[in-house]
């Protein structure tokens, strides 16, 4: 069974460009189901009846597990029998009916202007790192990207006459401007910090590490924490807290949602409807007598 989920991963990598991220946890998801079935009487992927899967739910629900969890269990589910039923691999998908729990929408953590404007200021040094570790924080809260876009962008992604960047994912490509700040730090760090970091090597990537090499997201995460501590913010600062600030901030101030749905790279609407209601949340709480 190992090789029909390793081509399964194949196939969404290839054909459904999907990230990384993504593949490891429905990896880890269909492994998991297999171990389940094999327990419950020697069933297996290819040979497994909906109500199997059906148990399979009610199993992890006894576990514990969160509907949020459950729920990309399913979706995992779902994409591999749907694979497995177009190829002809089995005659009838088991997991069509298979129904996620409803997950709530949680209004996401954002940080106050202030606080942004704190943890900001931190990386206030002119060594290489400080000036690098600067840019990125101004940018990633300039353009709401993700840390996995940041990471990757390369230097010709930057448009400096016009303010600008260019993120491509899953073959879409968008472009997300970026203010005044964020142009002077980033244009600080280009001309007096990146080449020392590259140490005389060659690379197209905008941000490298002290040694030169691509940035992982966990050096990143690390970084944003420990400047989020020297600010002394008590809230738990990841680098998407800075991406649901971005966004929180543009609607508070009247942003078109559309506008923000396009900078954010969202498909759907509904998920940047979230920072709308963000925002009436705090609107009433403020004005209603009793908010």
């Amino acid at each position: 069974m190992e090789t029909v989920i390793n081509e399964f991963i194949q196939y969404i990598h290839e054909v459904k460009h999907t990230s990384a991220n993504t593949e490891v946890s429905y990896q880890r998801d269909l492994v998991k189901l297999e171990s389940y079935l094999k327990e419950q009487g020697g069933y297996t992927l290819t040979k497994v009846s909906s109500t199997s899967l059906n148990s399979y739910m009610l199993y992890l629900e006894k576990k514990g597990r969160a509907p949020s969890s459950i729920s990309r269990n399913i979706a995992s589910i779902k994409a591999f029998y749907s694979y497995l039923w177009k190829r002809g691999v089995i005659e009838q998908d088991p997991s069509e009916n298979l129904k996620a729990p409803k997950v709530e929408k949680k209004i996401p953590d954002i940080l106050t202007v202030e606080e942004i404007n704190l943890l900001l200021k931190q990386p206030g040094g002119k060594s290489a790192k400080e000036l690098r570790d600067k840019a990125m924080l101004e940018l990633l809260y300039a353009t709401g990207i993700r840390v996995s876009e940041l990471i990757g962008l390369k230097l010709s992604d930057i448009n400096f006459s016009y303010s600008y960047i260019r993120c491509m994912i899953h073959g879409r490509e968008r472009v997300v401007p970026f203010g005044g700040k964020a142009q002077m730090a980033l244009e600080e760090y280009v001309l007096s910090a990146r080449k020392q970091l590259l140490k005389g090597e060659d690379s197209d990537l905008l941000f490298v590490n002290c040694s030169g090499k691509v940035m992982s997201r966990q050096g990143f995460w690390k970084l944003i924490k420990q400047y989020g501590a020297k600010a002394g913010i008590e809230k738990e600062i990841t680098p998407h807290t800075l991406r649901h600030s971005f966004a929180a901030h543009l609607v508070e101030n009247g942003a078109d949602l559309r506008a923000v749905q396009e900078m954010l790279g969202h498909s759907d609407i509904s998920t940047t409807q979230i920072y709308r209601s963000n925002a009436l949340r705090d609107v009433y709480a403020k004005a209603h007598p009793r908010g």
